[in-house]
């Protein structure tokens, strides 16, 4: 297999060795050209100390293991959570520690004397800081807390990047974001009507009749904004809670959904009782997106879910969009 990723990085060494006496223009904080100068703050503003070389890292959360790993990192992350090890297990070393993300053994963690670690604001939802005595043992314990846009997304990747002496391959991969982000806007700005879309992360059920969706101020919003598409979700605040009534009256044209949980969930969404008017489901236009991890976990890979959403959706006008970050099984090593 070879991932296009992997290309980018490789091309990106190799003008970086090549001109690495060159002088470089000044760059903004939070542009998308990352820094070489190590963070004094974390994401979320809290003050770290960075060590000058990182040989170990503990990863709290998947998006920033997924992240790492395509740094090619693989090897010095010596401690990950539960959900990182189910997706990345194969690109970690078979002695990974494995610990809760939401209530972390602390000492355990301390124990593998890691110069890093990445947390996840998801650990906060309980309201307390699970991490508070690895930061009083003095290990480096940097939070990178929810993304709700593309770009806090490529800030995450780039303070991650710098923190572990991977700048420049970051810059690539930011690159690669943009570009991409950039020739779906402007292939969008020709489609004369936009269709409509209802994103679901859950099917409604007897017991668990919810639909879980994502409003304004989320990145998946941006995200089908940038495809071309109106969320009926759009004016709802953050991440939303609908009825089934809800979801019919707002009649979208198309049904996506990322509901991995539910056994032919396609089927199911099409067979709702009620739902038969519904022009998704009158039309048969409900999908159901190939790697949900893509669209859920933030970092350089919501492109690959920007893409198949893009392609999905609009087929006649996004077919030929490639996903720089595309991995091809058949491609020489």
């Amino acid at each position: 297999m070879k991932n296009k990723l992997l290309v980018l990085l490789l091309a990106a060494l190799m003008v970086v060795s090549m001109f690495s006496g060159c002088s470089k223009k000044e760059e903004a904080k939070n542009d998308s050209s990352a820094s070489t100068e190590l963070p004094k703050q974390d994401r979320s503003g809290n003050d770290i100390t960075v060590p000058a070389e990182v040989k170990t890292i503990v990863s709290m959360a998947p998006s920033t293991t997924e992240f790492l790993i395509d740094l090619g990192l693989g090897d010095k992350i010596v401690g990950v959570d539960s959900y990182s090890q189910m997706s990345y297990a194969a690109a970690l070393k078979s002695d990974v520690a494995v610990f809760d993300m939401m209530a972390p053994d602390n000492e355990a963690i301390a124990a593998l004397s890691p110069d890093i670690v990445f947390t996840t604001g998801m650990s906060a939802a309980g309201g307390e800081d699970v991490f508070a005595s690895l930061k009083e043992a003095g290990v480096c314990v940097a939070d990178i807390p929810s993304s709700t846009s593309v770009k806090e997304i490529e800030n995450d990747l780039i303070f991650i990047g710098t923190c572990v002496g991977k700048a420049a391959e970051t810059d690539v991969i930011i690159a690669a974001m943009e570009e991409t982000i950039g020739e779906i806007k402007k292939q969008a700005e020709g489609i004369s009507e936009k269709k409509t879309v209802l994103y679901e992360m859950s099917t409604p059920t007897a017991d668990y009749p919810t639909i879980y969706s994502a409003g304004k101020d989320t990145y998946i919003d941006e995200l089908l904004s940038i495809a071309g598409l109106t969320s009926v979700t759009a004016d709802q605040d953050s991440w939303v809670g609908l009825s089934e009534e809800a979801c019919i009256e707002m009649d979208p044209d198309i049904i996506l959904t990322t509901d991995t949980y539910t056994p032919d969930v396609v089927n199911v969404l099409l067979g709702l009782e009620g739902w038969e008017n519904v022009k998704a489901v009158a039309n048969g236009d409900v999908y159901l997106l190939a790697n949900s991890d893509a669209l859920n976990r933030p970092n350089q890979h919501v492109v690959s879910a920007l893409v198949e959403i893009a392609k999905t959706c609009y087929p006649d006008v996004f077919g030929d969009l490639a996903d720089p970050f595309e991995v091809e099984e058949n491609a020489a090593a």
